[in-house]
């Protein structure tokens, strides 16, 4: 059991665990202590490893009814518990309690949706006639890949962990779950509940440590048949390079373009950009991260991010505000360095520029050119450049310079111009008329560059935990 309210336990091989070393996990808006996880050793992530191993035998031949039985009961526990898991988000990272809910529910549907799709992913079959073989029947169906470890980051640790473990355990694989510091609480709480569906020791593990003491350790280990990795593109290029000879899942960080033509909708842009540039503080590998805009219209562009940005609510999770504190200092300091780059090289702060320990008002540059950290840099805080254009293809050359690719978003009235460039952008998804987002999660999800690797989305996952095996009938004729 735990020990007190605030201390979680890691979960392996169907037992909840501890050291008796904690990693102390702190409170954006208080920078008090919110809870402790356990610190795990390599020992203990070893054994988390056999015993993922061992396990995922057994599970990968139950019938998948029974697996999503045992799924479906571990979700109704999740929707039991959805209060006090959003109280524990709003506590690690900050999220307002409403916000935390509504990720939860979104994680519900996530999970519902998946355990039906994974009911229709049904074998192929081929016969060799097409290929001048007679008497040959290939039937390859979708087969669990194996060991699967699960790395979830921060700003979305329900909906983020869930979208990750409940595909890779419908299909019969087995799952170890490390989620970032910052969303461990809420991490080990979904590890508890797992225990009390009784999901089979061994079947879903829940692993917890600070990333910079055991990250080699989880990810070297050779047991592992695929790493699913959320964060940032640092930490996934450094997977990359260590993991060789592993399936990578990998969606990393973002520079997501606004692009703004001059026959635009203003009204409905400017809403769409604010909601995409400052959603949970601008802390979103999807959030607008630059806006580009036709320079005939930018100042009646700017007006209107200015009066719509200056009416979001700053203030704390409890009370639901739209912007609430950012998840660290370092993040703090990063935007101040961001800013400080951009007014010195001639940029002019629009609104906001203000601090209060993790809280940052929500911040819009204007004059912002290519010559700016801040036109490149991922800042993951309210912060957001402005850059005029005076040619389309200047605007298309900006947004296609990036390291990142993740997705872009397009606000024009004109169809022939909206395809014309989403076609030549360089990124995963292009959202015409609308702000970038993950979903619906059933489309699928992916980024070029440092955006990432491999593609999500419900279906799209449960292919990437599997692989096909065929079994192929020869016989004779004898008539």
């Amino acid at each position: 059991m735990e020990k007190n309210k605030n201390q979680y336990q890691a979960l392996i091989n169907g037992e909840l665990y501890e050291n008796k070393q904690w990693v102390t996990v702190m409170n954006p808006t208080t920078n008090q202590p919110a809870g402790q996880v356990p610190a795990l050793t390599k020992t203990d992530i070893d054994k988390t490893y056999q015993a993922a191993k061992t396990a995922q035998i057994v599970w990968g031949q139950m019938p998948i009814l029974k697996r999503i039985e045992l799924l479906n009961n571990w979700k109704q526990l999740i929707i039991r518990d959805k209060k006090n898991m959003a109280d524990i988000m709003s506590s690690e990272i900050a999220k307002g309690v409403k916000a935390a809910v509504s990720e939860i529910d979104r994680s519900v549907e996530y999970i519902e949706y998946t355990l039906q799709e994974a009911l229709r992913l049904h074998p192929q079959s081929y016969t060799g006639d097409s290929w001048g073989v007679i008497n040959k029947l290939g039937v390859f169906e979708h087969v669990p890949k194996g060991v699967i470890l699960a790395i979830s980051p921060f700003n979305y640790p329900v909906n983020l962990s869930v979208s990750k473990i409940f595909p890779a355990l419908v299909t019969g694989n087995s799952v170890v779950f490390k989620p970032a510091t910052q969303g461990s609480l809420v991490g080990l709480y979904l590890a508890k509940l797992a225990n009390e569906a009784k999901i089979p020791p061994g079947v879903f593990n829940a692993v917890s440590g600070k990333g910079s003491e055991i990250g080699d350790i989880l990810i070297e280990n050779p047991i592992i048949n695929v790493i699913s990795f959320t964060g940032s593109a640092d930490v996934g290029n450094r997977i990359s390079k260590k993991s060789l000879k592993t399936d990578l899942i990998l969606e990393l960080g973002g520079k997501d373009p606004a692009i703004v033509l001059d026959d635009a909708d203003l009204e409905d842009a400017a809403t769409k950009i604010v909601k995409g540039a400052f959603s949970y503080s601008g802390q979103r590998c999807t959030a607008i991260k630059r806006v580009l805009v036709a320079r005939g219209i930018s100042d009646k562009l700017i007006t209107l991010l200015k009066t719509k940005t200056e009416k979001l609510t700053v203030g704390i999770p409890n009370d639901n505000c739209d912007i609430t504190p950012v998840i660290d200092m370092p993040t703090v300091e990063n935007s101040k360095k961001l800013i400080k780059d951009a007014l010195d090289k001639g940029a002019s702060c629009l609104t906001g520029n203000q601090f209060k320990g993790n809280l940052m008002s929500p911040t819009i540059l204007t004059n912002v050119t290519i010559n700016m950290d801040l036109a490149w840099e991922e800042p993951f805080a309210p912060l957001l450049p402005i850059i005029a254009f005076d040619d389309i293809k200047d605007a298309i050359k900006i947004a296609n310079d990036s390291k990142y690719g993740l997705q872009a978003s397009v606000f024009t009235t004109n169809i022939n111009s909206a395809m014309s460039i989403a076609k030549q952008l360089d990124v995963g998804s292009v959202n015409i008329n609308d702000q970038s987002q993950r979903g619906p999660d059933h489309f699928p999800f992916t980024g070029v560059k440092d955006s990432g690797l491999g593609v999500q989305g419900i279906h799209a996952s449960l292919i990437s935990f599997t692989r096909p095996k065929g079994i192929v009938v020869n016989w004779k004729t004898k008539i």
